[in-house]
């Protein structure tokens, strides 16, 4: 991209979407890939780089903004000793493992197929978002032995191939188990750090055909810095609204945001 213009095109849309990332990751306590992977999308392909391997630069760079977010996150959260130790070392081999083969897959596949991916279990994200409830139980603690060596490579390798970290899978997980919901949001920024630092270092080996500028692999370093450059400044602000207001209804209407960007994926991944 040598038009100055549309590099400043570019980073204007960028600091607007790590904005809109970071507050909503602090108000709602989602992930703010499940944001940007689609923002990414519709940011490159508009910046002309459209390609079969567009969606995999979505996905490694998206991941590679949680590696800082979720950090910060979960230092944070355990200085309010909020964070469940125990769970994070019991299950984070098995979420490696699957995030490992989630790079593996997703390297392969062409960008209409993960576009298809992502609006599928986007939908899902974005029904729970919906009609989920904090009291749906389906045990009174966290799974061990088989079910834990099946259920934590599925959390890791699905976060992968949606490009976002912890929280969109581990809380509902978790939550399900009986982990109280503080816990399981302040959890899930530890699984977050689990699943995007190995993620990235493979997706940085990945030979990319067409790439903007600045790119290791299918990471993209300016995407990158100028995301996180504004969710450090926002995500704060989110939480601090989330304190003084009602974060559910503002929840159930990002689900169904949620949903109808799902949708467009979907309907673009079938060539509509």
């Amino acid at each position: 991209m040598s038009d100055p213009n549309l590099m400043l095109a570019m980073a204007a849309m960028l600091l607007a979407i790590g904005a809109f990332a970071g507050l909503l990751a602090g108000l709602l306590g989602v992930g703010g890939g499940i944001v940007l992977v689609p923002a990414f999308y519709y940011v490159f392909a508009a910046m002309g780089y459209d390609s079969p391997q567009l969606m995999q630069m979505c996905l490694a760079t998206s991941l590679a903004t949680i590696i800082v977010t979720s950090t910060r996150s979960v230092l944070s959260h355990h200085k309010k000793g909020a964070v469940d130790w125990t769970i994070l070392r019991g299950w984070a081999p098995g979420i490696i493992i699957g995030a490992v083969i989630g790079v593996a897959v997703a390297s392969a596949l062409r960008s209409g197929v993960l576009q298809a991916i992502f609006g599928g279990l986007a939908t899902v994200v974005g029904l729970y978002m919906v009609f989920g409830r904090n009291d749906w139980r389906l045990g009174d603690q966290m799974p061990q032995g088989p079910v834990r060596y099946v259920v934590s490579p599925v959390i890791g390798f699905l976060s992968v191939l949606m490009g976002i970290g912890g929280g969109s899978f581990g809380v509902p997980v978790m939550t399900l188990y009986g982990v109280p919901i503080h816990r399981a949001v302040a959890t899930a920024a530890g699984i977050g750090v689990i699943i995007a630092l190995p993620s990235v270092i493979g997706f940085m080996f990945v030979d990319m055909a067409v790439a903007p500028p600045f790119s290791i692999g299918a990471v993209n370093l300016i995407a990158f810095g100028l995301v996180i450059a504004m969710t450090l400044i926002t995500a704060p602000m989110g939480a601090a609204l989330a304190h003084r207001m009602d974060p559910k209804p503002l929840k159930r209407v990002f689900g169904v945001f949620l949903c109808l960007v799902a949708l467009n994926m979907l309907r673009k991944a079938s060539g509509f």
